[in-house]
């Protein structure tokens, strides 16, 4: 296992973080979709990562209405000093006028409710789930930094922010003098290359650490969709996130070609390429059986060579936007000195 610095910080964080959404003891919420572990089992996948080497346990207090914290407090027991812990705000299951969002109502409530479920005194990484349109940034910047000097929270990030409120996020915390952000988490796939386009440029410029979810798209590089029938799983009940399932199954198509040569599963192979991207700091794995954990565990050993990545890249290629088609100018390039002649 390697270990990477997360973003500005003097944190290191293991290239793999268990995902713990499937810990749940009766299939509630979204964890029902894809199967819900039980206590029994979420250990098991706790010590196995501990085993592998992971330092980082990444949950949320909506996951299935904050039992998968539970469970994750549970699971750690006396390792958690050892362990680095990253939950989630912003989202909740309840409807009132004041649950939703990062308001410092919002922030300071949620704080002590993810504090007792995980039976802990300090979250190591709090992690603002969704951007808040209602919310001013001050308030939340403002907010979060009261708990990181007050020591419930060591370090903050965000999640599913695009690439200007990212870049808003920061110059505010700068202007302001509060905490900055240390890391994005976000949705990163072969099949679901757009962070591409702003998010991993903005996060590199601005230097902060990544956290990649969904990394097998739900499952589809697993390795059990094909273009001659799909398995039965998870994306059979909730296709999320999309893909383009031509597209995808061309991907699929050479990522198992590498997979034999290498001896080793589609989904592994899918995992490497995002270990090998730059601007990736730490891959998000989850399962729902032991044996699919294991599995994603051993993509830490694929060595993937340039041609192997350039045949990835090609295939799973974005199709140029604006401005992204567009010619970069820098001084001393020959089109600019053409131009200002």
């Amino acid at each position: 296992m390697k270990y990477k610095q997360l973003g500005h910080t003097g944190l290191y964080v293991s290239e793999l973080t268990l995902g713990t959404m499937t810990f749940d003891d009766e299939g509630g919420s979204y964890a029902g979709l894809m199967g819900a572990t039980g206590q029994d089992l979420a250990t098991r996948m706790v010590d196995l990562s501990i085993e592998a080497g992971i330092n980082i346990f990444d949950t949320a207090n909506v996951y299935s209405s904050g039992v998968s914290e539970e469970m994750l407090g549970r699971a750690l027991g006396g390792r958690r000093k050892d362990m680095l812990i990253a939950t989630k705000l912003a989202s909740t299951l309840t409807t009132g006028p004041n649950d939703f969002g990062t308001s410092r109502l919002a922030v300071m409530r949620e704080v002590e409710g993810s504090l007792s479920r995980l039976g802990t005194d300090y979250i190591d990484l709090y992690q603002v789930h969704s951007f808040d349109y209602t919310t001013p940034l001050e308030e939340t910047l403002r907010a979060l930094d009261d708990l990181v000097r007050q020591g419930k929270v060591r370090y903050i990030g965000l999640s599913n922010f695009a690439g200007w409120q990212i870049a808003k996020a920061d110059g505010l915390a700068r202007q302001l003098g509060t905490e900055r952000f240390a890391s994005a988490q976000s949705y990163y796939s072969l099949a679901g290359r757009e962070l591409e386009r702003d998010v991993i440029p903005a996060v590199r410029d601005l230097g902060l650490g990544t956290f990649i979810w969904s990394p097998l798209a739900s499952g589809f590089l697993s390795g059990k969709y094909t273009r001659n029938g799909e398995a039965a799983g998870r994306r059979a009940k909730f296709e999320f996130p999309p893909v383009d399932k031509d597209q995808g199954f061309d991907i699929i198509d050479v990522l198992a070609q590498i997979a034999e040569a290498k001896t080793a599963s589609v989904a592994q192979v899918a995992l490497a390429w995002l270990l090998h991207k730059p601007g990736v700091t730490s891959v998000i794995v989850g399962a729902r059986k032991e044996e699919q954990l294991i599995d994603n565990l051993g993509a830490s050993d694929i060595a993937l060579g340039d041609d192997e990545m350039a045949r990835l890249d090609e295939v799973s290629a974005l199709k140029p936007e604006y401005p992204g088609y567009l010619p970069q100018m820098r001084r001393g390039d020959s089109l600019f000195a053409r131009r200002n002649g």
